[in-house]
């Protein structure tokens, strides 16, 4: 446990690392010095420039109790309460999927392949991280959808804060929209098949809310729907792009035949399959 009687910052950080590390929490220096400067308010610049500096007793009673939460297995997004993606910083909670890096590739196909100024939406949006970052990069109309009150409610938190114009809508995917309403459609789908959620890490499998997870038997079923619902709102000529899971590439390239074309499938950093895209034939 954690000392409490005269605790200096290099102190509090060695303690807490030593203790995440027995606890086999990945990055167990990291996460301490993250964790601190939440309970201190201040950024890591700060720690290593006083390490001298003794922790207030509130300042300690806050780490210790952030220290616990996470080797309870919550995810430090969720203590912290902010993840960043895009270079921007994003309110997360247990409401919404913590957004990862490798759907910042969602961005950067959008980007290459999909023309600025048209209308865009973000399906199934949860964060917003997509929708808001497309918005802000392009200046492009921007709507964004979740099937979950408090996930959207987080994006309208964020857009907010970041100062993008992006309206949020609860439905199922885009049915509260006519059709050829879009130029674009933006969307990272749950894509784990359910089968896989025993052998997931426990921050992910206790923490993070199912729905934006688990997408079926085989964790394609949404990519159905989802297609389908593309070719109901896109314009003729309009782009879809998604995240796709482990594995899944061949599956749903197969489900973007008819009026798709231009199908194409991007890796990530690791060369795994990551993004689809594909344009809805004029």
């Amino acid at each position: 446990m954690l000392t409490a009687r005269f605790l200096t910052i290099q102190a509090a950080l060695r303690q807490g690392a030593q203790l995440l590390e027995q606890e086999a929490v990945a990055a167990p220096r990291l996460t301490a010095e993250v964790l601190l400067c939440h309970a201190l308010g201040r950024d890591r610049s700060f720690l290593y420039g006083h390490p001298e500096e003794e922790l207030t007793e509130t300042a300690w009673i806050h780490y210790g109790r952030y220290l616990h939460e996470r080797l309870r297995g919550v995810p430090t997004q969720y203590i912290t309460r902010r993840q960043e993606f895009w270079g921007r910083d994003f309110v997360v909670n247990p409401s919404v999927l913590i957004p990862r890096p490798e759907t910042e590739h969602v961005i950067e196909v959008a980007l290459e392949r999909a023309p600025r100024g048209g209308a865009a939406i973000d399906i199934g949006c949860g964060s917003g991280a997509i929708g808001i970052t497309w918005r802000l990069e392009t200046g492009s109309r921007t709507v964004a959808t979740d099937i979950s009150p408090p996930a959207a409610s987080v994006a309208r938190e964020n857009a907010r804060r970041l100062g993008a114009a992006v309206e949020v809508v609860v439905c199922d995917l885009a049915v509260a929209f006519p059709a050829d309403a879009f130029d674009l459609v933006l969307s990272n789908p749950p894509y784990i098949p359910d089968p896989e959620r025993p052998s997931l890490q426990r921050e992910v499998r206790d923490h993070e809310p199912g729905v934006a997870l688990f997408g079926g038997p085989t964790g394609v079923e949404i990519y159905e729907r989802l297609i389908a619902e593309a070719v109901r709102v896109l314009r003729p000529g309009g782009w879809l792009v998604m995240e796709i899971g482990y594995r899944a590439e061949a599956r749903i390239a197969a489900m973007l035949t008819g009026r798709w074309e231009d199908v194409r499938v991007n890796p990530d950093l690791a060369g795994w399959p990551r993004v689809v895209s594909a344009r809805l034939a004029p």
